[in-house]
């Protein structure tokens, strides 16, 4: 019963902060605000959460990184891969290697071999946050792509270079051949059994569907399982999970593309992995609150074992570090930056060169998260000669304050840095778009003729379906007429266009309002009701501006 207590307080605490998050009128990124929510919780409420590193990994980061490879634009992933390996790894490696030496140098107490598996803790970037700042402060598309990439990939760079760190202070010695094999074997068994568990229950679900029909429920719990089963048989053979997440969301968005799957099924799967994305990260953050006074607790008695007496070095440290990642990052995308821009040179391309402005903002954008959280609770509590794994609660307090100082950070200096940013032009798909309707348009009118046809053949009620075809093809010549149009005549079809969808919207709008105007007055059932609103509202979100 307290476990089921907990996790509703913490679902409700996170409900909670999207209302606050809305409601201020500065734009606070909402996971600092579920953050506030945690330590508020545990001011009035022992809660007693354990963290268990392992259960936390496997219940939040696999649909979370799942869903993050679902979803990206791959047209995009594959465009930016150059500048999004360049990032993922180099920068995961250069950023370990700096920070980890700087942490060494700053707190001598803090063994090298643990200096770098805090490093390794704190690279990982996290787009969420990033994400909820765009919301008020827009940011470039592409440049939004650029780090949703990166964040898919340099977890799991991130986390093998922490496994091997945590290694060497375990034994007290490393080996870069076997650091170099175990890395191979991790991406290629993670990124296979991900992408295999994936396309085996596609085989499996569409030849059950052929044979029995599709059921939403069941179709929606099968995309739950996978990325558990994939993150857990990844595990199982050595290979790494997250990457197995990873791949599998990858492999789900091509295996998407065949249209096996029903329209309701995938608006109601939509519907629902909205709710775990923002379930999930919520409850991550709230616990990162929540668990805040615990860790500061124990930090304020380490620090005296690195030498200060005073905890405000607490605050020195955390702001030193934030310093350091963010020199780091600035460097490595100028000096990324610069490589691209020479090659473009040598190929005789122009380049437009990005301000500086806009580069610091990539820098700033890179803010740390659920995987940091995650990884550094994982770092365990006793060496293998039995002794207390050292300065381990210091290492957790460091990389806890890291995530709030760098979403600090974000929220302050993104807006600041984009206001009035000239940006490079970024291609449209307008021309593509259309094109793509015109062809549609045409495949459609063969379809309903083709089925007019069959359907209509020797019934007596054939000129019904002559004239239902003939209503339904007119609807797609028009579209054809309006993509052949060009100039001011093009431009007069689209304002016609927007005042009919305005006016659309309207009559929707007022349809909306009366059925529910009947179902007060009980002249309309609740299943009746709820059938028609959802017609209406999936008709608006497909009229509706940007959809």
């Amino acid at each position: 019963m307290d476990a089921i207590t907990t996790a509703l307080i913490l679902l409700l605490a996170v409900v909670a902060s999207g209302g606050i998050t809305r409601s201020l009128p500065l734009p606070v990124p909402l996971p600092l605000v579920q953050i506030v929510l945690g330590v508020l919780i545990a001011a009035v409420a022992d809660l007693g959460v354990e963290l268990k590193p392992e259960i936390f990994f496997l219940l939040f980061l696999p649909p979370l990184l799942f869903l993050d490879g679902w979803r990206i634009p791959k047209d995009g992933l594959m465009r930016d891969r150059g500048t999004i390996l360049q990032l993922a790894f180099g920068l995961v490696v250069f950023t370990v290697l700096g920070v980890g030496l700087f942490l060494h140098f700053m707190i001598p107490h803090m063994p090298l071999a643990v200096a770098f598996a805090l490093a390794a803790v704190i690279s990982p970037t996290d787009p969420v946050a990033v994400s909820a700042i765009a919301a008020r402060t827009p940011i470039p598309h592409r440049l939004m792509r650029i780090l949703q990439g990166e964040a898919l990939l340099n977890d799991a760079s991130g986390l093998v270079c922490m496994r091997f760190a945590v290694i060497a202070a375990l034994t007290g010695s490393f080996s870069l051949i076997d650091a170099f094999g175990n890395f191979l074997w991790l991406v290629t068994a993670g990124v296979g059994v991900g992408a295999g568990v994936t396309w085996a229950a596609g085989v499996a679900k569409d030849w059950i569907t052929r044979r029995v029909g599709e059921e939403t429920g069941s179709q929606i719990l099968i995309s739950l399982l996978i990325p558990f089963g994939a993150y857990m048989l990844a595990e199982a053979v050595g290979g790494s999970g997250i990457l197995a997440a990873v791949s599998a969301g990858i492999v789900m968005s091509h295996i998407e593309q065949a249209g096996h799957v029903m329209a309701l099924t995938r608006v109601r799967r939509a519907a629902f992995w909205d709710m775990i994305q923002f379930s999930a990260n919520g409850v991550v953050f709230v616990l990162l609150g929540e668990q805040l006074p615990t860790i500061v607790h124990a930090a304020t008695r380490a620090v005296s074992e690195a030498g200060q007496r005073e905890p405000v070095w607490l605050i020195v440290y955390v702001v030193a570090i934030n310093i350091a990642v963010a020199v780091l990052r600035f460097l490595w995308v100028w000096v990324s930056l610069q490589f691209t821009l020479f090659r473009a040179a040598r190929k005789g391309e122009t380049a437009e060169k990005p301000s500086w402005r806009l580069i610091a903002a990539t820098s700033l954008a890179g803010t740390r998260g659920a995987v940091t959280l995650a990884a550094v609770l994982s770092l365990p509590l006793l060496l293998d000669d039995g002794s207390p794994f050292p300065t381990r609660d210091l290492a957790i307090l460091l990389a806890a304050g890291v995530i709030i100082v760098s979403l600090l950070a974000a929220s302050i200096g993104l807006p600041f840095l984009m206001k009035g940013l000239k940006l490079p032009p970024e291609p449209t798909h307008h021309e593509e778009e259309d094109k793509a309707r015109l062809v549609a348009a045409r495949a459609a009118i063969m379809a309903v003729e083709r089925a007019q046809h069959d359907l209509g053949e020797g019934r007596s009620d054939a000129d019904l379906y002559a004239d239902a075809g003939a209503r339904i093809m007119e609807s797609y010549r028009q579209r054809i007429e309006r993509g052949s149009k060009t100039g001011d005549a093009a431009e007069h079809l689209r304002r016609m266009e927007r005042i009919e969808r305005e006016l659309r919207l309207a009559g929707i709008r007022a349809e909306r309002n009366e059925f529910y105007q009947l179902a007060r007055t009980r002249q309309l059932t609740d299943d009746t009701v709820r059938k028609l609103v959802r017609e209406l509202d999936l008709l608006e979100t497909r009229l509706a501006p940007g959809a």
